[in-house]
């Protein structure tokens, strides 16, 4: 048939294209293009933040170097939901760096001086004004970027000051200057409006320096990330199988929220494989808890199993591996909450193979 010999050309000349859209995304030094492709979901269209937080704040490009901006994007924020872009560019990197500058008409204005503080009295400074908002380590609000719900008690969460990240790309000006005018939008006052003197500053800018102390050396290789899938063999026949899984789940405590084959959409309604079936469930707090940790949860929630049974018979039951979120989303405070949730689904299906 002649529509079906004009496919290998379709398909050919689509992939072609495809390939050459990117190749084209890959070479251009358009900055505001290239902030449309890898920044704006997260910052917004215009800076103004979303998952990511702002760039547009009155006092924050005011306040930082074209260099931090450059040395944020290359390396990004380690466990703090700001990947690294190390396939771009310098060229591009700058590209975009000039189209974030475009926003802010005014100079940047830094605080200079030389840094001549006790890091222990900032420590105890540092606990009784920044921890609130920014950890009692450093590491940053639990979150992400600006909050929309009634979630989060603070307009914008904030960013991690313990991450080698924001230490490799703010000098002591950047972070002196922060501390001293304060960061309008936010709830940081001023140091003054605090009751700060500039010594004060002095010792929690060098409290702050002295986090790089205890990160792995440079070049040391990162652990591997955890598997992507969670899989078990059933010792039962399917209906069976999926009966202990939800008997597994009721267990717990947590709600089936529904069920449906897994080419449910894909085929002719009544023609589905009912061996091959998906189970959701879980709970409301905690779909909360993880949504308030990072909103890009949502891709894995509700929780679900995949039970099928393969042409050879054997009955196997999958899940996404929740130790693998804090490296797919770089957010290390899912840490805790998808080792839990990692050990619910192996509870689970540790019953079926049985």
């Amino acid at each position: 048939m002649p529509v079906r010999r004009s496919q290998p050309h379709l398909f050919i000349a689509i992939f072609l294209c495809f390939f050459a859209f990117v190749g084209n995304v890959n070479a251009t030094t358009d900055g505001a293009k290239l902030f449309a492709i890898h920044c704006a979901a997260c910052h917004g269209d215009k800076g103004d933040g979303g998952i990511g937080v702002p760039l547009t704040l009155p006092d924050f490009l005011t306040s930082v170097t074209d260099e931090y901006l450059f040395q944020t994007i290359r390396h990004g924020r380690p466990g703090r939901i700001m990947p690294a872009f190390r396939h771009l560019g310098d060229e591009q990197i700058r590209a975009i760096v000039e189209h974030i500058r475009s926003w802010a008409p005014k100079e940047v204005k830094l605080i200079p001086g030389r840094i001549q503080g006790n890091p222990e009295k900032g420590r105890e400074i540092f606990a009784r004004y920044c921890a609130r908002c920014h950890g009692p380590l450093g590491r940053g609000g639990t979150g992400t970027g600006v909050n929309f719900t009634r979630l989060h008690n603070l307009p914008i969460v904030a960013p991690g000051l313990n991450n080698p990240g924001f230490l490799a790309a703010a000098s002591d000006d950047i972070i002196r200057t922060t501390l001293l005018r304060g960061r309008r939008g936010t709830p940081m006052l001023p140091a003054a409006k605090m009751g700060l003197s500039e010594q004060d500053v002095e010792d929690v800018v060098s409290f702050i320096r002295s986090f790089e102390k205890q990160f792995q050396p440079a070049g040391k290789p990162a652990a591997a990330p955890a598997k992507p899938a969670l899989i078990a063999v059933s010792t039962k026949p399917f209906s069976e199988t999926v009966e202990r899984i939800e008997r597994a789940i009721s267990a717990r405590r947590l709600r089936i929220i529904r069920k449906h084959s897994l080419d449910d959409g894909l085929v002719a309604w009544g023609e589905e494989n009912k061996k091959q079936q998906v189970i959701y469930f879980g709970s409301i707090r905690q779909i909360n808890t993880l949504l308030a940790i990072d909103p890009r949860m949502g891709l894995f929630l509700p929780n679900r199993i995949t039970v099928m049974e393969q042409d050879d018979g054997k009955v196997i039951a999958t899940s996404i591996n929740p130790l693998r979120f804090g490296s797919l989303f770089n957010n290390a405070n899912l840490e805790h909450t998808s080792r839990e949730l990692h050990d619910t689904y192996m509870a689970i299906l540790q019953e079926i193979s049985r």
